[in-house]
This record gives structure tokens, sequence and C-alpha cells, in this order.
């Protein structure tokens, strides 16, 4: 039976393990249980995630382009080796300023 979830006590490069998609956002699930999960995502240049609320903290690591996070209104221009924390109930939407890779981080309270 095939998972969804990256393989364990396995060695990995999170950058080589999605790919960029024309017009796409890809996903991929590295780990979910019910604490939370962490999550791999690709998005192609001026994609991106419409405004949204979450019950808990979301971090995002951008291991690849550019991207422009909205919190609360507010715009913040996060590039590779840069991270962000979204916090709970807030409003956030995301939009590719250049094609990028993150993995996104959610604990749930």
């Amino acid at each position: 039976m095939e998972t969804n979830e990256f393989k364990k006590a396995h060695i990995f490069k999170f950058e080589e393990e999605v790919d960029y998609s024309s017009g796409s956002i890809i996903s991929k699930n590295v780990l979910k249980n019910p604490a939370g999960n962490v999550s791999l995502f690709s998005f192609d240049k001026n994609e991106g995630l419409s405004e949204h609320t979450a019950p808990f903290d979301a971090m995002v690591q951008v291991i690849d382009g550019k991207v422009d996070i909205k919190i609360g209104g507010e715009s913040h221009i996060v590039s590779k080796g840069e991270t962000i924390i979204m916090p709970a109930n807030i409003s956030h939407s995301l939009k590719a300023v250049e094609k990028f890779k993150m993995i996104l981080t959610m604990i749930k309270g």
C-alpha cells in the first residue's frame, strides 16, 4: 500500500522531493498525525492561495524562490532561506512572486 507521506528513516532533500509544474501548485505530505502536519509545496509564478484563516499557527519555510505572504492585510516578501509564522485565526494569503517551494508546518494546540 502506497502512502502519501515521506518514507521514515530515509535521507532526502526537500528541494528534490517536489517539482514545479507550469500554472500549478503541487503539494506532498511529509508527516501527518493528530498533533499537526508538515507539507511540502511548489508554486509556479503568480500562483497562490486565497485569503483564509486557520485555527492554529502555521510556519512557512521558503526553500526556493520568493513569495508574497499577506497576514492580517500586511504584505511580507519571504525569500529562499527565510521563515515566517502565520498566527492562528488571522487571515492570510500567499502569491508566488517567482516560482517557489515551501515547507508548511502546522501544529494543533
